[in-house]
């Protein structure tokens, strides 16, 4: 049995990292969500220490997703015995923007105003004290898949009337001030083992696709442009404690300062990072050789 597994779905988005693991002499097994099946009554896991790097963005790419399947299949595994890194805790609030708001608010950090609901006929009057412009968010996402932008109530009224708006895979959905970011950029935060790796400015030009990650950057897709940041010293330590406190040993969280009255609201949590693309030219430095360092550190802490 190999010392590391690697749970994944997208095709493209590891390569990098399995480069890395590769210069460093680390024995992995890559294991596909594809293909894939489980004995719930087995007892040996794939390998010691599993690494969660399932996407939610997922469910765009196909129907049949692994997010729920992926799950269980790392609640399983932990049940017997193996470490898992972005495991079912992890998992389950990168899974649902609602618990990702309510862990934020419940550290006593500033969100966007917001109101969960589960039908979209429910959206207009769950919005009914809510300052316009609002966005309609669906509970599963992933970049930036399932916002829409209203700019009256009439205007939702008329959309949930018609069934346009958007939908979510669990049938969760968010009604949510649209907060203008000051500068027009977002603050991604990329933490490792719990601590500050980076961070970086997004501006995606009014999209709500900000995904920074190389295999994002495809045809016909929003163009970003994303630069290294220094953030205040309270930002960072919020983003610290919120993957704390979602159990995320490797992920991002994003922030904007809201132009309205300056206040920095969170608003996502991210358990899946590809870092940031081209990053010896927007970093100086490649945040998958500290991963790797500290996986090789992991895997030695799991044999002993």
């Amino acid at each position: 049995m190999t010392d590391l597994a690697i749970l994944y779905e997208h095709p493209q988005w590891f390569r990098q990292l399995f480069a890395a693991l590769d210069r460093a002499d680390i024995a992995y097994r890559a294991i596909h969500a594809d293909g894939l099946a489980f004995d719930p009554a087995g007892n040996a896991p794939p390998a010691p220490l599993v690494f969660n790097r399932i996407a939610m963005s997922s469910f765009l790419r196909a129907p049949d997703h692994p997010i729920f399947f992926a799950s269980s299949a790392l609640a399983h595994w932990q049940a017997r015995g193996a470490r898992v890194l972005n495991g079912p805790a992890a998992l389950a609030i990168d899974a649902s923007k609602a618990r990702q708001l309510s862990l934020i608010a419940g550290l006593g950090l500033a969100i966007p105003a917001t109101r969960v609901a589960h039908r979209a006929a429910d959206l207009p009057a769950a919005a009914a004290d809510l300052r316009f412009p609002v966005v309609i968010k669906a509970n599963i996402g992933g970049s930036g898949a399932g916002i829409v932008r209203y700019d009256s109530a009439e205007e939702l009224a008329a959309a949930a009337a018609a069934g346009t708006v958007p939908d979510s895979i669990d049938r969760v959905l968010m009604v949510q001030e649209y907060v203008p970011a000051r500068g027009g950029t977002i603050t991604r935060i990329e933490t490792l083992a719990g601590r500050f790796l980076y961070a970086i400015a997004v501006d995606g030009g009014g999209s709500f696709d900000l995904c920074p990650a190389d295999a994002c950057a495809l045809p016909g897709r929003p163009a970003i442009t994303m630069t290294r940041v220094d953030p205040d010293p309270a930002l960072i330590a919020a983003a610290e404690a919120i993957v704390a406190a979602a159990g995320i040993d490797v992920g991002g969280v994003e922030v904007l300062i809201d132009d309205r009255d300056g206040t920095p609201r969170f608003y996502d949590i991210n358990a899946l990072s590809n870092f940031v693309a081209s990053p010896l030219d927007i970093l100086g430095w490649d945040p998958h050789d500290r991963l790797v360092d500290w996986l090789a550190g992991q895997i030695a802490e799991t044999k002993r």
